[in-house]
């Protein structure tokens, strides 16, 4: 089984990038981020054509995720409201940014998590309240069911200097802060792992980078989007790579898709 993330920077731009690496790239499942299209305008039929099944959750111009899925996905849903409730999630699912649903017994969480804008920020303040309530969804499907999580997506977080072509001073930077670093571990500390870790422990590799100044050309990227796994399936990880290659193209997404092998 493989299971791949891809954050798009828009599905209409990059549709054509998707399907040619849809067509080169047998996934069991792809879970997109930052599709920014409306579910009625989303361009479902061309991704059905190539034998998927296409679960949406989106917004105007922001945000957006997705799962395309070879097999009908089970129990889906949208956001943290029907998880943990209207009271604790509504403020948080004003902007799309989780879907979820169990492929071949796997129960897949498709995460676009908030940038957080800069550090001590309004914006950054609502990406650690929103991890808070994170922990609790993901709680529930540990506490109440016995499927194994493949929690997947854009987590604009790098979780260790290694993780960042040039950390020096970037404890103050966004998505490498003290805070931000220790929402997410508060995320792990559920017994979650870390799949790419699993087959190297260097640094170097990266899964963003910078439309800026030759991010790309000159590889200074960040490894922000991640595969993090339940125990059981970790030690089923066989493979976690990361395909650069339609970060080459013309105009591609600043992202390139992560993908794990079970």
């Amino acid at each position: 089984m493989k299971i791949g993330t891809w954050n798009v920077n828009s599905i209409r731009t990059r549709q054509p990038h998707v399907i040619d690496w849809l067509n080169t790239n047998s996934v069991d499942a792809l879970c997109l981020q930052e599709t920014k299209v409306i579910d009625q305008d989303f361009p479902k039929s061309p991704f059905e054509e190539l034998g998927y099944h296409v679960y949406i959750y989106g917004q105007k111009a922001y945000n957006g995720v997705a799962i395309f899925s070879r097999q009908p996905l089970e129990d889906v849903t949208t956001g943290f409201t029907p998880i943990v409730g209207e009271s604790l999630a509504e403020e948080f699912d004003e902007q799309k940014r989780v879907i979820t649903g169990v492929c071949n017994g796997v129960r897949i969480v498709n995460l676009y998590v908030p940038n957080g804008s800069s550090v001590g920020s309004e914006k950054y303040d609502y990406k650690l309240r929103w991890f808070k309530v994170l922990k609790q969804y993901l709680t529930k499907f540990l506490d109440e069911s016995n499927q194994e999580l493949c929690i997947c997506g854009d987590f604009n977080i790098a979780l260790e200097d290694k993780d960042i072509y040039n950390p020096k001073s970037k404890e103050n930077h966004i998505m490498s802060s003290p805070l931000e670093r220790e929402a997410l571990q508060d995320i792990l500390s559920l017994g979650l792992k870390d799949a790419f870790r699993k087959f190297t422990s260097q640094g170097g590799y990266f899964s963003w980078w910078d439309y800026r100044s030759g991010g790309f050309q000159r590889n200074r990227g960040w490894r922000i989007d991640h595969h993090y796994l339940t125990p059981k399936l970790y030690k089923k990880a066989v493979k976690c790579t990361i395909d650069i290659e339609p970060r080459k193209l013309t105009k591609p997404s600043d992202h390139a898709p992560v993908i794990v092998e079970f």
